[in-house]
């Protein structure tokens, strides 16, 4: 809290004003905390994207089942749909970039940004933060089909080509399933982010 060292009128105001100093202190901690936890979550997105992943054989235009949905996932469902969106667009959108697959990266900043936001929006209604597994399913489902609409679209862009992307929806599927591990630890990542007030 910071000292004020100039005169008042009367203890009321007083009060007042160390009441204002200690409202900015907090908000100055918290915003310092959101941009840390953010920080924290695109990095680990990146890094299960980048580091844990298998290439597909099946895909004509390449393709990855990475653990990066996984972090994207539980990102969205911990900490909402603003962290969310952004733990995925910039931590999925970094990989593209430092991997060789620059020419993706807008487009991964759109879709996978897009992508937590819905998941981080959906598990997160009705005041159900990230606690009903209904809704958490839903999210997934949502955020899922958007994911692989959005990736045929950027492949129909990149390649000109209607029919070739198709090869790349059974490994998007793939990913999805892989990234309902998500749904399994999140009750208890939950409670640990919870009893430390994260």
């Amino acid at each position: 809290m910071t000292l004020l060292l100039y005169p008042v009128k009367n203890n009321a105001e007083v009060l007042y004003l160390m009441k204002d100093q200690t409202t900015i202190s907090s908000f100055n901690a918290i915003k310092t905390r959101d941009l840390v936890e953010t920080g924290l979550l695109i990095a680990i997105v990146f890094i299960s994207t980048m580091f844990i992943n298998i290439r597909l054989p099946i895909s004509i235009n390449g393709g990855l089942i990475h653990m990066g949905n996984i972090a994207l996932f539980l990102s969205a469902m911990l900490f909402g749909k603003k962290k969310g969106a952004i733990a995925g667009a910039f931590g999925m959108g970094l990989f593209d970039i430092l991997s060789g697959w620059a020419i993706w990266a807008p487009f991964t900043f759109i879709v996978r940004g897009a992508m937590g936001y819905i998941i981080g929006s959906i598990s997160h209604m009705n005041d159900k933060a990230a606690e009903s597994f209904t809704q958490n399913i839903l999210a997934v489902l949502a955020g899922g089909t958007w994911m692989i609409i959005g990736y045929y679209i950027t492949e129909v862009i990149l390649y000109g080509n209607l029919f070739s992307p198709v090869t790349s929806i059974p490994g998007n599927i793939t990913q999805l399933v892989f990234g309902c591990i998500a749904l399994l630890v999140l009750p208890v990542l939950k409670k640990i982010v919870n009893s430390r007030n994260i």
